[in-house]
């Protein structure tokens, strides 16, 4: 019989087949990646070679019936790989099970508890070993002759070797050592990247790990031509100090300026999903055809997954969770299993290792995010990387943790401009309004003379609430309405429309949330916003009078920034105090908004900046690692200490399609919504087991009278107030 690697609804790949894909990406991976090459290559031979395992072969054929699964003692092929470690030589067994003991479930502590330490604990060795090599003489020798197919000497392994095999294994795993294996996470990356591609691995392998041609922004080439304008474009970014941090306004070529301080392959951070489709688009742009220099650059969101059906540029959908990138763009979520030690933060590590780092609008993380952030920073640190920090506003006590973290003034490039500089991005005068109904009569006048204006709301309720007041009370005047509770494809076209909007003649209004306040390219005549804390709502101000050329500086746009209420809830998801403290450090109603003075005015918002204590689930602290080898923790623990606040929900008319469709399709369904929205399961329901799990919403509570309003709990009639 034929040993297989893959049931057949997943292209029936033989066992041979699934370890030469293997091999054939790890011989890429471990050449390019700090790691033993022929040990990672022997590894990659030997780690599926348990699958040859009687219980293996009926399960990926189908043949188990539920008693089966109810009755028989439970099996790793992963433990059953490690019988075969005779094969090579005895010098080499520690890395071997490195390589192989862990490649799909911690050792132990699993969530599913069949970690090999966890079965020992549970069935005592001798019934673990037996278990494992079960039947031998009906499948041991075919799988060794797998083994011999790439190299390995053929060889008989009689049943004291296999149990001096598994002994070994045991003891090397119950050792307790500390730190990260650099082989688990590159066997972890060739196992999944070889089982996506499985045929074509070796040739999409080599597109890998190739550092991009970044001399367009360091030459200032391209679109990119040294001006004043961009004052950050005349300094030098050869300076040999690894890190950077760079304070400046909007505009002034700060994206340019820590592109061009990279030497190596790039992870650029950023916080919310429409900043990394747009910077996306323009590394892309910039690359491919303003420097002629076309790389692999991908994207990733908090979701871990990308926003599909790009017009403008073609994407593997399959590739942009794999290792690799020449660039990736991607928010710091991604990087947190390297803090939090949770799955595959060994291969996380490894593909960041000694290459660049962009944190980008650093400031927009607080709370126990804000320490994520830090901690992300000393671990790129002690990997080797160059961090790179760039914010338009952030409080002098994170700017100073930070330049702590990064060793100091010896480390880190550290660019400020100077106040007469500053004073060319003066764009705006801030206007204080009493109350909504003040910003009402703005906004009629703004409208009356012809004004392309962002309507800016903290909460999505008051968003759509206030988009369906504009199409009432202005019916000739285009508007549209962007919020995160959308589902993504909407979301999407939203995005792009945002920009149609900002570049059309005449008046116009788009009413939104947090979701345009950084990192969108565009630029409207005015703002009506609510109050919020300082720093975000400087950044919300650069959407306003953003174009920067000879004849703009000098130019001044208004703002109108609404008096924060009396009701404390009615100021969420921001903390009241700060809110009330930010109105207060604007300027006087009707003033210039000096950039110059701004981090004077953050500063005294935030004299001080929490740094909550979450000391306690960080792998690494104090020098030292804080987690065992070939272990990992489950994904509650960063979910815990970071207290993510978010739900998914989907259209119960969709539940049918969902229940059905790929990761893709899905994603293209999900609505992110709130963990409050929980209060809602009794009477939407929800689809248990399948996905993410989905809150199932009634169909009119999306987009009611064909508005656009994405998913609402309030509808036209319904007076009650919503906070949410």
């Amino acid at each position: 019989m034929t040993l297989l690697a893959k049931s057949p609804d997943q292209g029936g790949l033989t066992l041979e087949e699934h370890t030469r894909h293997v091999v054939e990406a790890m011989t890429h991976m471990a050449s390019e990646l700090d790691v033993a090459f022929d040990v990672a290559r022997r590894g990659a031979i030997l780690h599926d070679l348990g699958k040859g395992h009687p219980f293996f072969q009926a399960m990926v054929r189908d043949e188990l019936t539920d008693q089966d699964w109810i009755e028989q003692e439970p099996h790793r092929h992963e433990i059953s790989s490690l019988l075969f470690l005779p094969l090579v030589k005895e010098d080499e067994w520690p890395q071997m099970v490195d390589l192989i003991a862990a490649h799909h479930k911690s050792i132990k502590k699993d969530r599913s508890g069949r970690g090999l330490i966890d079965l020992v604990r549970e069935y005592g060795p001798n019934r673990v070993f037996e278990r494992h090599q079960e039947e031998w003489a009906t499948w041991g020798s075919e799988a060794i002759g797998i083994a011999a197919a790439f190299g390995v000497e053929q060889q008989s392994i009689d049943e004291e070797a296999r149990r001096d095999a598994f002994d070994f294994a045991l003891s090397h795993c119950r050792r307790n050592e500390d730190g990260w294996s650099a082989l688990r996470g590159v066997m972890m990356s060739a196992d999944h990247f070889a089982s996506n591609y499985t045929h074509d691995a070796a040739d999409e392998v080599d597109n890998l790990h190739q550092e991009p041609n970044l001399t367009g922004y360091r030459e200032n080439s391209g679109p990119y031509t040294t001006s004043a304008l961009y004052p950050l474009s005349r300094m030098d970014t050869d300076d040999e100090r690894p890190h950077t941090l760079v304070t400046a306004p909007t505009g002034a070529g700060k994206t340019n300026f820590l592109l061009g301080r990279c030497n190596g392959r790039v992870f650029y951070t950023l916080p919310f999903q429409a900043s990394i489709n747009a910077m996306y688009r323009r590394i892309q742009t910039d690359l491919a055809e303003h420097f002629d220099a076309p790389a692999d650059v991908r994207r990733l969101h908090a979701t871990s997954r990308i926003e599909l059906d790009d017009e403008n540029f073609e994407e593997d959908p399959d590739l942009q969770r794999h290792p690799g990138a020449s660039v990736k763009v991607m928010t710091p979520y991604q990087m947190a299993s390297t803090v939090f030690g949770t799955a595959g933060y060994e291969a996380m590590a490894l593909d960041l290792q000694g290459n660049d780092v962009i944190l980008d609008e650093v400031h927009t993380y607080d709370g126990v995010a804000r320490s994520m952030v830090l901690q992300i920073v000393r671990m790129l640190v002690e990997l080797g990387c160059r961090v790179h920090i760039g914010t338009a506003t952030i409080p002098s006590a994170l700017s100073e943790a930070l330049m702590d973290v990064l060793g100091g003034e010896g480390q880190v490039q550290r660019v400020r401009l100077d106040d007469e500089t500053l004073d060319t991005f003066n764009r705006h005068r801030v206007h204080k309004c009493s109350s909504l109904d003040a910003a009402w009569t703005e906004l009629d006048d703004l409208l009356e003379k012809g004004r392309r204006v962002l309507f800016v709301s903290n909460q999505v309720d008051n968003a759509q609430q206030r988009f369906r007041t504009v199409r009432e009370r202005y019916p000739d005047v285009p508007a549209m309405l962007i919020h995160s509770r959308y589902k993504r494809q909407d979301r999407a076209e939203l995005e792009d429309k945002i920009e149609v909007f900002e570049q059309q003649e005449g008046p116009c209004v788009v009413c939104a949330t947090q979701v345009v306040e950084v990192s969108l390219d565009i630029s409207f005549d005015a703002m009506i916003t609510d109050a919020a804390p300082l720093d975000g709502m400087i950044q919300r101000f650069g959407r306003v009078n953003r174009e920067r050329s000879e004849e703009t500086i000098g130019r001044l746009k208004p703002i109108y920034v609404i008096a924060p209420p009396e009701d404390d809830a009615a100021i969420l998801p921001y903390d009241a105090e700060t809110v009330r403290s930010s109105f207060k450090a604007l300027p006087v109603d009707g003033e210039v908004l000096r950039e110059a003075n701004v981090q004077d005015r953050i500063d005294d918002v935030y004299p001080e900046v929490e740094i909550p204590e979450v000391d306690t689930h960080f792998i690494w602290q104090d020098g030292r690692y804080r987690i065992q080898k070939l272990q990992h923790r489950p994904k509650s623990v960063l979910l815990k200490a970071l207290n993510i606040n978010s739900e998914t929900c989907i259209l119960r008319s969709e539940m049918h399609q969902y229940a059905d469709a790929g990761w893709e399709e899905r994603q293209q369904m999900h609505i992110p919504v709130p963990v409050s929205f929980t209060r809602f399961e009794e009477e939407w329901g929800r689809l248990p087991d399948i996905g993410q799990e989905p809150l199932c919403a009634p169909d009119h509570l999306y987009d009611p009278d064909g508005l656009r309003l994405g998913l609402t709990t309030q509808l036209p009639d319904d007076t009650s107030p919503n906070i949410l």
